[in-house]
């Protein structure tokens, strides 16, 4: 299969007040955040991309076309519901520091595959549209562009780690262990088996050792030899 790398979008005005932004119009990248996505641009720019899929939303669409604007040559730049933000319902827009207080908070903690938003979307929703869309989008990719294809998602934390957690095999009850930063980027290749993740929440590094794709099948015993730079 192609390899996908899960950027998530730079900090955002929404973020550095401590507000659960959701599904709002006109949240945008901050300065800090523009710099956050230029620079992950830069790493990914040794890659010739076949494409980048987006969010809808402004700060994910920012953060694409600062991943575009480094490419040598534009692949395909496509946006997709299903990589938006969970919906929040009620609890959109409010503070961090205020909904922590709600009883619901500790449950979205502890044993998030049961929680609901006041209506919302649950959270099991949102991992199950998520990981259709990036396999769907991954098979696609495959399919035009052959198994050596590297392309980006560019979506949310919450969306990014329930994505990473299908592809570990864990349970969504585990998922808040995941750290996903701003304009960070996690690489998944989904081989011919079973996923395969090659790394989490990176900020910094070369990422030119995925020029040629990667081709895996089954993990080879005691680590194998790792991969090399082009």
């Amino acid at each position: 299969m192609a390899t996908v790398i899960l950027v998530r979008h730079g900090r955002t005005t929404a973020n550095a007040a401590g507000v659960l932004a959701g599904r709002s119009p006109g949240i945008k990248l901050d300065e800090t955040g523009h710099e956050q996505a230029a620079h992950t641009a830069d790493r990914l720019a040794a890659l010739p991309l076949v494409g980048v899929v987006s969010s809808p939303l402004e700060r994910c669409e920012q953060t694409a076309q600062a991943v575009l604007k480094r490419q040598a040559q534009t692949g395909d730049m496509l946006t997709d519901a299903d990589l938006t933000e969970c919906d929040y319902g009620t609890w959109q827009g409010r503070a961090l520091t205020e909904l922590a207080t709600e009883d619901l908070w500790s449950q979205v903690q502890s044993h998030p595959s049961a929680v609901t938003f006041p209506d919302g979307e649950s959270m099991a929703g949102m991992q199950a549209r998520a990981v259709s869309a990036i396999r769907r989008h991954d098979a696609a990719f495959e399919a035009k562009h052959g198994t050596g294809a590297v392309w980006v998602a560019v979506s949310h934390g919450d969306i990014i780690k329930s994505v990473l957690a299908d592809a570990l095999g864990m349970h969504l009850d585990l998922f808040q262990r995941l750290n996903v930063g701003p304009a960070s980027a996690s690489i998944v290749h989904y081989g011919t088996s079973s996923p395969r993740v090659f790394a989490i929440n990176t900020e910094a590094g070369d990422l030119s050792w995925l020029a040629p794709g990667l081709h895996t099948s089954e993990a080879p015993v005691g680590g194998g030899a790792g991969h090399q730079a082009s």
